[in-house]
């Protein structure tokens, strides 16, 4: 598949510009101009790790969970599942669940397949698996289900203001 690397700036760089505008507010131009797009959608872990060409576990899954109904971002790898019980422990709520596609875009500003790590509409709690540092780079998408970037995984929980959590389901 054929991806397009543009200068920041531009307006076919694929980064949604949402996203564009907050990496220009942290001073990321340089993640910008390495927003890769791809004809096809990676909306999916899956779909991205292929067009990519990378493993799996190197895409990072920007997920957004109710937690006694209040948002919460929640970063995986894309091989693994969160343990929403893990979660709920972590931060201390009755309630876990999957939030709807509303709320996803109504929180982030973003649509689900398309949800970058940071750089959303409202500020919400945020938790990283541990599982994202055993890599040196990992993808995650850039606003829209045809963009991803690259990215250090310490990078990246500094930049989602993350707290380090253990939240992976384990298989017995």
């Amino acid at each position: 598949m054929t991806t397009t690397d543009s200068p920041a700036g531009t307006a076919d760089s694929g980064a949604h510009p949402l996203f564009a505008e907050a990496l220009r507010a942290k001073g990321l131009d340089d993640l910008h101009r390495r927003v890769r797009r791809f004809p096809e959608a990676t909306r999916t872990a899956a779909e991205a790790a292929a067009a990519i060409g990378c493993e799996l576990s190197q895409i990072c899954k920007s997920l957004i969970f109710a937690a006694d109904g209040v948002p919460v971002l929640v970063l995986m790898d894309g091989a693994s599942r969160v343990d929403v019980e893990l979660v709920r422990g972590e931060l201390g709520v009755e309630k876990v669940t999957r939030a709807k596609a509303d709320v996803v875009r109504e929180t982030t500003g973003y649509a689900i397949g398309g949800v970058p790590p940071f750089g959303h509409r409202t500020r919400t709690r945020v938790l990283a698996d541990r599982s994202l540092l055993e890599h040196d780079l990992v993808w995650a998408a850039a606003g829209n289900p045809h963009a991803v970037f690259p990215i250090a995984p310490e990078d990246l929980v500094a930049h989602a203001g993350a707290a380090l959590v253990d939240v992976r389901e384990r298989t017995p």
